[in-house]
């Protein structure tokens, strides 16, 4: 289980990373970004959403509920280091004949 777990985060990971990149940035032209003709529009309303936004929204909610159960399922198989007992060390035995 929770090997599928991380193979299925990781191919979300990268399918997230190539959704993101083939959409087009709202401010395109870096004229936009410093004040230029149109860079009202660009925190601006944002219409209809794509099919390509869609699918970055449902992949981006894979990649959290992966997260998520990724690190529910490390915390139960990790023990914590306060709930396991010492180690209880003998010590050495001395040589015979030496105080």
């Amino acid at each position: 289980m929770y090997t599928l777990l991380v193979v299925l985060h990781v191919i979300v990971s990268f399918a997230i990373i190539a959704i993101v990149l083939l959409q087009a940035g709202k401010g395109a032209d870096i004229g936009s970004a410093f004040g230029g003709a149109g860079s009202q529009t660009v925190f601006g309303s944002m219409g209809t959403p794509t099919l390509l936004g869609k699918i970055t929204t449902v992949v981006a909610l894979v990649f959290m509920l992966t997260s998520v159960s990724l690190a529910m399922l490390a915390s139960r198989r990790a023990a914590s280091v306060m709930t396991q007992p010492a180690p209880v060390q003998q010590p050495a035995p001395s040589p015979a004949g030496q105080k």
